[in-house]
């Protein structure tokens, strides 16, 4: 992923780096326990797949026009957690693992 394809994404939606780390990594840990079954990845890597899913989550929201909010916006929270879901269930699809 290019430097030029995530900078619009973090400053687009009003958050720094630090901002889309720390959604990214409580985001992984709310889509981890929405997810059923025997998730065998455990905690780390999925905070790490929420750190990547936080920035999915910020390309879906542009995608629909949202212009961002910061770090407390509602809709931030909820476009970062849907983006961690897709990338665990991805994660999954890819590794063969029911996520």
């Amino acid at each position: 992923m290019s430097t030029a394809f995530v900078v619009p994404l973090v400053t687009g939606l009003g958050l720094s780096w630090i901002s889309v780390i720390i959604i990214g990594l409580i985001a992984g840990a709310i889509a981890k326990a929405i997810l059923p079954g025997n998730d065998p990845t455990g905690w780390i890597m999925s905070l790490v797949l929420g750190v990547l899913g936080a920035f999915v989550g910020g390309w879906i929201a542009q995608m629909f026009g949202y212009g961002g909010g910061g770090f407390f916006s509602p809709l931030v929270w909820v476009f970062a957690i849907i983006g961690c879901v897709i990338v665990l269930l991805i994660y999954g699809l890819i590794t063969k693992r029911r996520v």
